[in-house]
């Protein structure tokens, strides 16, 4: 019955998390933004599915890689009056980004054993300050919000083999939606070996006789036997490295129209600066521009020294206290954010604003770039995850001291140099304790303070007004089409559908 409650009230928490972070990340978007067709949505997808059809479309390359989940979606939207395309593509996404978020927040407890963390770090995708300029609420930067989750999909250990099978699934969903998701593809190992971060950061609050019990479970019920591990980390290995190498085929067979970028080493490290580092507490990056041009880069370089140093001082603590799955995801993100960020300027000439060369006046016109939305996910993931190893490894070792177990010596036995030895400890538990709740105080304050923000698309034109407007004319032509306009480019739509009459329109 326990057991059942249990897993009733995760359940309850994760389905919680999930609709919390659609909601913000509905509300952040605005009501013009919601209901404007945005990219690619309106443009290639919308096109191919019409020249396509549903299925051939889904699989269909572009770019160089697979699209797979934002193809569905715009599936989905076609199913609806077409009228209703534009809300409907922003309502899926703002639902998936919010199921990922719970993804999040269920995967991570391995390594984030707080649920109060894990609710910070699912938050994440929605609560960017840049995210709602042009990630959130469209088909065609899904994978921004699938880049985030991949790394906890193949660093989690499944409990059942129902679990596996879904995990393998989302697995493939991830894979095939974005190509950089292949970074993260050696945390599959994690899911092979027996995990005691949980245990180690959880069990040792009841005292020494549960930590030790915690830390070292019974291997007929804490560990699962080398056989069940198997078979439960075989699927999500399987499908994962069978969906990669689907991208990496794609992607070899494929031609790129967009032309390759060829950045310095210092527009690469001044555009993570501005973008990257500045976006995280702030999303008018006009305004992180000013404060570069009126007193110099390293308004934005301290922070960024700041933030290394906090990840590496976890990274060391983490070592310290056998945090082996948190300390390799806390360097997995951090260093993925910085590749994720120079693979963009590498792969793309558009994407790279040539900062450090750049006439001052380009600074005072930055906007959030989506890119270094990808990055900045992945940076603050590691933060909140760093974080965890700060705070946790506090909670752990106070259990120990109440007990009087700190370097095997009794606290009611201890001499004087022992208790010197404590308190000394102590005073570092206390500052580690204070540095990890700072991070996290500081993402929220910067969280809050950009909420709701502002999309790209808040201007309009919204997409239902204009085909409404356009009935009249497709009743003179019914098998012609009206343009309808969308941002940045207009889509154009057969009038079977504006009227309804077309099989997809109904």
């Amino acid at each position: 019955m326990t057991s059942t409650r249990d897993r009733l009230r995760r359940s309850g928490a994760a389905v919680g998390v999930g609709l919390l972070a659609a909601l913000a990340a509905w509300v952040r978007l605005g009501p013009v933004a919601r209901g404007t067709a945005w990219a690619e949505d309106a443009g290639l997808f919308f096109r191919e599915h019409l020249a396509l059809g549903s299925a051939a479309s889904v699989v269909e390359p572009y770019a160089g890689y697979l699209h797979v989940v934002p193809r569905l979606v715009v599936d989905v939207g076609f199913a609806l009056p077409i009228a209703w395309y534009a809300l409907t593509v922003t309502t899926l996404c703002c639902v998936l980004t919010g199921a990922a978020c719970a993804g999040v927040f269920v995967l991570a407890a391995d390594a984030v054993p707080s649920a109060v963390l894990r609710v910070v770090l699912a938050a994440v995708p929605v609560l960017l300050p840049t995210a709602p300029w042009e990630v959130l609420g469209n088909a065609a930067n899904l994978h921004t919000t699938a880049l985030l989750l991949a790394p906890w999909v193949f660093a989690h250990r499944a409990r059942t083999r129902t679990g596996a099978v879904t995990l393998a699934l989302v697995a493939v969903l991830v894979l095939t939606t974005e190509v950089q998701a292949l970074l993260f593809l050696p945390l599959l190992l994690l899911a092979w070996v027996p995990g005691r971060d949980r245990a180690r950061a959880t069990g040792a609050s009841a005292g020494r006789a549960d930590a030790a019990s915690a830390a070292v479970p019974p291997a007929s019920s804490a560990v699962p036997s080398r056989r069940a591990r198997v078979l439960r980390a075989l699927p999500v290995t399987v499908a994962a490295l069978g969906a990669g190498a689907a991208q990496v085929v794609t992607a070899l067979t494929t031609d790129r129209d967009s032309p390759r970028g060829d950045p310095s080493g210092r527009d690469v490290a001044s555009g993570y600066l501005l973008q990257t580092v500045g976006g995280l507490w702030r999303a008018d990056l006009a305004a992180v521009g000013r404060a570069v041009v009126a007193s110099g880069w390293w308004v934005v370089g301290v922070p960024a020294a700041v933030l290394v140093a906090i990840v590496v001082t976890a990274v060391v603590v983490g070592l310290r206290e056998r945090r082996r799955r948190a300390v390799l995801l806390a360097s997995a993100l951090a260093v993925g954010s910085v590749v994720v960020w120079s693979a963009a300027l590498l792969a793309n000439a558009s994407a790279n604003g040539r900062w450090s060369r750049s006439d001052p006046g380009a600074l005072l016109d930055a906007t959030p770039s989506r890119y270094a939305a990808a990055a900045g996910m992945l940076l603050s993931a590691a933060l909140v995850v760093s974080a965890s190893v700060l705070v946790g490894h506090v909670l752990r070792s106070d259990a120990l001291h109440a007990t009087g177990t700190d370097a095997g010596t009794d606290a009611g036995t201890g001499t004087g140099t022992d208790a010197t030895v404590v308190g000394g400890h102590r005073s570092v538990r206390v500052v580690r304790r204070a540095l990890g709740w700072t991070v996290v105080a500081v993402l929220a304050a910067t969280w809050v303070a950009a909420f709701p923000g502002t999309a790209q698309r808040a201007t309009g034109p919204e997409w239902y007004p204009q085909v409404v407007a356009a009935e009249a004319r497709c009743r003179q032509d019914p098998a012609g089409t009206v343009m309808i306009g969308a941002l940045p480019w207009e889509a154009r739509v057969p009038c079977v559908l504006v009227l309804g009459t077309g099989a997809t329109g109904r």
